[in-house]
């Protein structure tokens, strides 16, 4: 075994430790019920909380959202980037890299300041898929970018055009299909970042599950580790489905 190899069977048990250790620590904390006594008491109390499914089913319906508008409107804008201009890509590398750069707080300052109407939306919770959608954009542009890359973008184009297919056709029966694993990940990233995401909600006095997470976790420690584990189970059973669905399903047109 090579040096190379050696190192790497070294840092995957490392890495194993890293995130396993404190998983289990969270898992002991959120049954203890104090002293010795160990059981499923702060469970019980946090799912007879009635704002637990309505904060996970709001979160998860801003997520979709979210998903949804990166794709009708970053996906679009990709591939022409890719089919026709590429010396705009140091422009979209730009942009996507600001959220990185730009604390939340300042987002969210600068949208309420900017953005006045309309008035249906600004008292919504959707408005938070506009803040999102920038929150998102550097992971969603990344698996995107990545999918892309491995496209020839332009032999794909200029075959369907030659066969008579407008662009639209060319992106839905051959693009979409041969993306779908880069959908898949930039769905899993945006959910990832809508369930975690706080302070937007929070200043916007939105209850999403994040801010009611924070909420539990100023009272009840117990419960706050629970709900942890909670959205961990949460979390990992979507990813699961997303990708068993991804998996599943053959590619339009795969079969002609």
């Amino acid at each position: 075994m090579n040096r190379m190899g050696i190192i790497g069977w070294l840092v995957l048990p490392l890495a194993a430790i890293y995130f396993i250790v404190p998983l289990v620590m969270t898992l002991a904390f959120s049954l203890w019920q104090g002293g010795s006594s160990y059981g499923f008491a702060s469970y019980r109390v946090l799912m007879g909380r009635p704002q637990l499914p309505s904060s996970l089913l709001l979160s998860t319906e801003l997520a979709g959202a979210t998903a949804l508008m990166l794709v009708v409107l970053l996906l679009p804008a990709m591939i022409f980037m890719n089919l026709y201009a590429p010396k705009l890509r140091p422009l979209f590398e730009f942009i996507a890299a600001l959220p990185f750069v730009v604390p939340a707080i300042a987002l969210v300052a600068g949208l309420t300041a900017l953005f006045t109407g309309p008035e249906w939306l600004l008292g919504s919770p959707f408005y938070l898929v506009i803040p999102y959608f920038f929150l998102a954009l550097p992971y969603a542009y990344r698996s995107l970018d990545v999918g892309l890359g491995a496209l020839d973008l332009t032999t794909l184009t200029e075959a369907g055009q030659s066969l008579g297919a407008t662009m639209g056709q060319i992106i839905r029966f051959v693009v979409l299909p041969n993306l779908r694993s880069a959908l898949v990940g930039s769905l899993l990233l945006t959910l990832a970042v809508v369930i975690g995401e706080f302070t937007f909600a929070n200043v916007l006095l939105f209850r999403t599950f994040a801010v009611f997470m924070n909420q539990i976790g100023q009272h009840e420690a117990t419960e706050a580790a629970a709900l942890v584990m909670v959205s961990f189970l949460i979390t990992w059973g979507a990813m699961l489905g997303v990708l068993v669905v991804g998996r599943g399903c053959s590619p339009v047109g795969g079969g002609h």
